[in-house]
């Protein structure tokens, strides 16, 4: 049979000996036995990974580097009662990030303001001239998810007398710029005593972290004595949705972060994420990692693409019951708008592709005319689900070339930014490991694609497409107590996708087409068992053939479970199809 998609089905191995081992000592099943083993889970690293704790896995905030000179600098702030700006990015994380620790100064008392720089008239990260203005308000600002590479805004914040602190995440440098502390697990200097999954934090991660270690400080200092103590805990649901909006590994503590904020998202505490998640008709509320990342992160995400950069933060801040209501729907008609556009510069980019042929090439990156520089970031998202190679996205707006880039496994897409900044060849650029921003002039533009398209040819060449397959399955096996193992393993995210199974000996007995995008089928197998399964964006893809398909299929995807009046609906997200 062969696949639609051109994919190997790979089945995921797991030795017996081991798989036994894990059984009995954590009283497993044998299917999820064997996706742990397989996942590479070490033994001792079990209990964590089926129930993560921030006690076991919460390190010493001053591990990181900086971390005691920030602290001391944000404390004297708070009691001498200066003027604090919090300065952020404008996507979900810098969002998560800017909120939480706006939300915590208020809880303690302490006043401050909040900064987002414009995607289109100031672009990404700290910038001179908002610095230069802000240094004329405050006397610290807290600088969230940018900052590390710097360099000519901070010296015009230091000359400015205008304190920064950076709590951040993305690759660094070298040289670290001007700065009363750089906060960030990524520096090249920093030691984290084995602790590598910090490595992973997104940027509402670290400022948790930061926090905790401020808390500490002036719990110790009597601080609390006559105002009530914070409970952290209780803002872990925007660390959860930043780490998974971020796509970060969710391993470590990044996968106790999440656990825990679920737990905190479900029980409404954040007025703005439980209005958000009315409006975007989350009827059984918010109780995945998939909630965070393709229902509430996209939403939050559209102000800062094609709107108001400051509404995200501003949304998750606010005690308003009406400024929330309010937020939340702008946030949600902004989301409709996004995907329009996205929608045109996504056939254009597609046709771009096919006319050169771009697609032979290592590398993909297209440009265009005007492309919403809000959008460029998710077609090269979608691009690199489509080719399958590492995408980036340039449009020539107002006269300059911004890009953005998505990667895959394997590529550091961060680290060949900075390649090509030392090299001349971009005016800016950054990122971390899977996604990256740029700037470049025009005359740099082909010079650029060849040294990417020449780096990556050898990772390209070896990375073979293989589906990973964790076992296979029948329709009638999928009961309520198969649907009880498996949520074991939440949540899902980078490093740890949802298991994909395989079912064999299918016929397609019903399919129909959704929104002009997506495929609807029903399932049968040779007994009468039926399931029903959804393709999404699949309508322009090879899996289209199965509509008009009537033979037995092989099918692979995921398995989704939904309650709906009070009844159990499980629902097969479909990966690939062989006929």
């Amino acid at each position: 049979m062969k696949s639609l998609k051109g994919f190997d089905w790979v089945l995921t191995t797991a030795e017996d000996r081991l798989v036994l081992q894990y059984m009995q000592a954590y009283e497993l099943p044998e299917f999820l036995a064997r996706i742990i083993v397989a996942r590479d889970i070490d033994f001792d690293n079990v209990k964590d990974f089926l129930t993560p704790s921030l006690r076991r896995l919460l390190p010493e905030p001053y591990l990181l580097k900086d971390m005691e000179t920030a602290v001391k600098r944000t404390i004297q702030a708070i009691t001498s009662k200066q003027n604090i700006v919090v300065y952020g990015d404008y996507d979900v994380d810098g969002a998560t990030a800017s909120a939480l620790l706006r939300r915590y100064l208020r809880d303690i008392g302490t006043v401050s303001k909040l900064y987002i720089p414009d995607r289109l008239d100031e672009g990404y990260g700290a910038n001179p001239t908002a610095l230069k203005q802000l240094s004329n308000k405050y006397n610290l600002c807290l600088m969230v998810d940018c900052g590390t590479t710097a360099f000519e805004a901070l010296d015009v914040a230091s000359n400015s007398s205008l304190d920064v602190i950076v709590l951040d995440h993305h690759t660094a440098q070298t040289e670290l710029p001007k700065a009363v502390a750089v906060v960030n697990p990524n520096r090249l200097d920093q030691d984290l005593n084995g602790r590598e999954d910090l490595r992973f934090l997104c940027a509402a991660g670290v400022a948790f972290i930061f926090l905790v270690a401020v808390n500490r400080a002036l719990r110790e200092s009597g601080y609390f004595k006559e105002i009530s103590e914070p409970n952290l805990i209780n803002y872990l649901d925007l660390v959860a949705l930043g780490t998974v909006c971020d796509v970060m590994p969710l391993k470590g503590l990044n996968r106790a972060f999440v656990t825990q904020g679920l737990k905190i998202a479900k029980k409404r505490q954040n007025l703005g994420l439980a209005t958000l998640a009315d409006v975007a008709e989350l009827k059984c509320g918010i109780t995945s990692a998939y909630h965070f990342g393709f229902v509430l992160g996209p939403r939050i995400n559209a102000g800062g693409r094609v709107g108001q950069a400051d509404l995200g933060s501003n949304l998750l801040f606010t005690q308003d019951n009406l400024e929330a209501k309010e937020i939340a729907l702008r946030l949600n008609e902004l989301n409709l708008q996004r995907q329009e556009i996205e929608r045109q510069v996504l056939e254009e980019a597609i046709a771009q592709v096919e006319k050169y042929e771009l697609d032979n090439r290592s590398v993909i990156m297209v440009k265009g005319k005007n492309w919403h520089p809000g959008v460029v970031g998710i077609v090269a998202s979608r691009l690199k689900d489509r080719y399958h190679k590492p995408s980036l996205v340039v449009t020539d707006w107002e006269n300059e070339l911004k890009g953005s880039g998505r990667s895959v496994s394997g590529l550091d897409i961060g680290v060949l930014m900075h390649q090509a900044v030392h090299k001349g060849m971009l005016t800016k650029g950054g990122g971390h490991a899977m996604a990256s921003g740029f700037t470049i002039a025009e005359n740099y533009y082909d010079q650029f694609y060849d040294f990417l398209d020449q780096l990556a040819a050898p990772v390209m060449q070896n990375r073979k497409m293989n589906l990973k397959i964790d076992g296979y399955l029948t329709i009638a096996g999928l009961s309520q107590t198969f649907i009880q193992d498996i949520q074991q393993l939440e949540p899902y995210g980078n490093g740890h996708p949802t298991p994909t199974f395989a079912f064999k000996h299918l016929v397609c007995s019903f399919s129909d087409v959704l929104n002009e995008q997506h495929i609807r089928l029903q399932l049968q197998d040779e007994t009468g068992n039926r399931i029903k399964a959804m393709a999404f964006r699949s309508v322009d893809s090879p899996l289209r053939e199965v509509v008009n398909h009537r033979g037995p299929i092989e099918v692979a995807g995921t398995v989704k479970a939904d309650e709906w009046q009070g009844r159990q609906q499980i629902t097969l997200i479909i990966d690939d199809i062989r006929i």
